[in-house]
C-alpha cells in the first residue's frame, strides 16, 4: 500500500481539496460541480477527450481563471486563488506543456526568472544561481551537465528536468504537470518517470493532466477522469485496468457501472 493510499484509509487532511467547482464561459458550463484532491506523495491523474474539462479544472487550481463557484482548501484551509501569485503563495506550482521556459537563457537563469538572486549592490549574482542550479539539478538529474548552453540546446527531457527544478526549488508542495511526456522519446519520458517517482518520495502531490492511459496506469495512483465537463469519477489505479478507464474516457462510464 502506497503512503497516499495510507493517508487517505486514515481519513487524514488532503493536501489540496477542489470542491463542487464550477465554471462557465458564454453559457457553457466547462466545468459542472466537480470535486478531486490529492494527497502528499500522490500522483492522480486527470483524463479526458479534448474539452473535457481538466485544463479548465486545473486552470482554477493555478489561477489562471477564477471559479463561479466552489471552494479550494489547502491543508484543509480554505484558500482564495484569483490568480498566479496566489496559488505559488500556496505551493501550487505549475508546469505546463510548453514549459514556459525563456529558449535564449542558460539553466540558472530560468530557474530564477523574475526571482533572482542579488549581490549586497542590487547586482545580479550569476554565480550564486548557477551554484544553487548546480545543487538542485544534481538531486534531480546528476547527469545534467549543460549549465552554461541555452535551454534551446537542451533535450526534451533536460527542459523538463529545468522545469521541474524551478518548481521544486521555490518549494512547490503541489504540482501541476501538463502532458510532461506528450513529446519525448523512450528515453526521456523515463527520465520524467524517475522525477516524478523524487517527487513522490519527497511529499510532493502531483496532478498530472495526460491523455496517455498507459501513462496514467504506470505512474499515478489515482485517476479522476472527466467528460463534458463533469467529473465521471475518480478510480484506485490498482483497482482498475486499461480499458476500464478507456470506457470512463469515451462512454462516461464507471467500472461495474451501466452506462445512463
Amino acid at each position: 500500500m502506497s503512503n497516499a493510499k495510507e493517508l487517505r484509509a486514515s481519513g487524514a487532511t488532503p493536501l489540496v481539496e477542489m470542491k463542487d467547482i464550477s465554471i462557465s464561459f458564454g453559457g457553457i458550463k466547462a466545468v459542472d460541480h466537480v470535486s478531486v484532491d490529492l494527497y502528499p506523495g500522490e500522483v492522480v491523474g486527470l483524463l479526458g477527450h479534448n474539452g473535457a474539462g481538466k485544463s479548465t479544472l486545473i486552470k482554477i487550481l493555478s489561477g489562471a481563471y477564477q471559479m463561479d463557484t466552489g471552494e479550494i482548501r489547502v491543508n484543509g484551509n480554505k484558500v482564495e486563488i484569483t490568480n498566479p501569485r496566489d496559488a505559488r503563495a500556496h505551493n501550487i506550482e505549475t508546469i505546463y506543456q510548453t514549459l514556459a521556459l525563456a529558449d535564449n537563457l542558460d539553466a540558472a537563469s530560468n530557474l530564477f526568472l523574475g526571482r533572482e538572486l542579488t549581490t549586497p549592490f542590487g547586482l545580479v549574482d550569476d554565480s550564486a544561481m548557477e551554484a544553487e542550479c548546480r545543487k538542485i539539478m544534481h538531486r534531480l538529474n546528476p547527469n545534467f551537465q549543460k549549465f552554461s548552453e541555452p535551454v534551446s540546446a537542451l533535450s526534451g527531457g533536460q527542459r523538463q528536468s529545468v522545469a521541474i527544478a524551478r518548481a521544486v526549488y521555490f518549494n512547490a508542495k503541489i504540482l501541476i504537470m501538463d502532458e510532461p511526456t506528450a513529446a519525448l522519446g523512450p528515453h526521456e519520458t523515463q527520465m520524467v518517470a524517475e522525477l516524478i517517482q523524487q517527487l513522490k518520495a519527497q511529499g510532493i502531490g502531483i496532478f498530472l493532466i495526460d491523455h496517455d492511459v498507459n501513462a496514467v496506469m504506470e505512474l499515478c495512483d489515482r485517476a479522476s477522469v472527466m467528460k463534458n465537463g463533469q467529473l465521471v469519477g475518480t478510480v484506485d489505479i490498482d483497482d482498475v485496468t486499461d480499458d476500464d478507464l478507456l470506457s470512463m474516457i469515451i462512454l462516461g462510464k464507471r467500472p461495474g457501472v451501466a452506462a445512463a
